[in-house]
């Protein structure tokens, strides 16, 4: 499956007039450094996650085409990590994997899109989003967080696709708007295509060409909009365990578990590359939320 470019080369324009500025076809034998880093902790992600994040070969690495990240229950051990860089010493029940292209690659507005087939059970936490380069605006999440894609606990009944926006004041101030869809096929058989369409005041969210969402209005403290939305952002992939959205993995939740990942694009809109106007695809009866 091709993404909306249409298979147009870097620097070429496709369809819609999306020029195509980055990507990983995930076509080597290996993560490519230069695109994409190992973040490395056992912190949870401030959620209570209960994974340790490894950059060990068994979580992550590049196979028959597409990347793939692992999730184990093998009680791997590390330090505590994350934003306060806390070295204390633990033990957690899963091991997986998060990467992220920060001080790598990074953009203001755009089209991203990953083409990409979920793990699924209780306590899986699969996301591709986007966290902003430099806290302009402040902690988390008064600079903004752009989830493209998440979901929890997906299983047979349960096929969600959820796309939000975290914004506002810094934690505990923090809200998010978003909401769900739920694609016709199970996005744990088979892969599927999420994107969001950023450009300057508005967001539009996608699973296969389908736009489910659409966002206009956000704030963030004591900035105008778009603040704080028109900065740079950068890309993340991982698989959480566990935490206060999906809960733990119960007796029913094998392991391992992987998200598999054809590949990542990024394009940016020719006929406006500043602002980002003039090349997304909004579909008038989707109401912005």
């Amino acid at each position: 499956m091709t993404g909306v470019g249409g298979g147009a080369g870097a620097g070429g324009v496709g369809p819609n007039g999306w020029k195509l500025v980055w990507s990983d076809e995930f076509d080597g034998s290996a993560i490519d450094p230069k695109k994409w880093e190992h973040e490395v902790n056992c912190w949870g992600g401030g959620n209570g996650e209960q994974q340790c994040y490894v950059a060990d070969a068994k979580n992550s690495f590049v196979a028959g085409g597409a990347l793939h990240l692992v999730a184990l229950k093998d009680a791997p051990s590390g330090v505590i990590g994350g934003p306060g860089n806390d070295n204390t010493p633990v033990t957690r029940p899963y091991s997986s994997a998060r990467l992220r292209t920060k001080h790598l690659a990074d953009w203001k507005y755009g089209r991203m899109e990953a083409y990409a087939k979920l793990p699924w059970g209780q306590g899986l936490w699969p996301a591709f989003w986007m966290l902003p380069t430099d806290e302009i605006y402040g902690g988390w999440a008064a600079s903004g967080e752009i989830d493209i894609m998440e979901t929890v606990n997906l299983m047979p009944g349960a096929n969600h696709v959820v796309g939000t926006l975290h914004y506002g004041a810094s934690w505990p101030g923090n809200v998010h708007t978003g909401t769900s869809y739920d694609p016709p096929t199970n996005t744990w058989e088979s892969f599927h295509l999420y994107a969001v369409e950023w450009e300057e005041g508005e967001m539009r969210w996608f699973v296969d060409g389908h736009q489910y969402a659409r966002q206009n209005k956000w704030n963030t403290k004591s900035v105008a909009f778009p603040a704080p939305f028109d900065q740079l952002f950068h890309l993340l992939l991982n698989v959480a365990v566990g935490g206060a959205w999906p809960g733990p993995p119960n007796a029913q939740t094998n392991f391992p578990q992987e998200m598999g990942v054809d590949y990542v694009r990024v394009y940016q809109c020719a006929a406006d590359p500043v602002k980002g106007h003039g090349c997304g695809t909004s579909d008038p009866g989707v109401a912005p939320l």
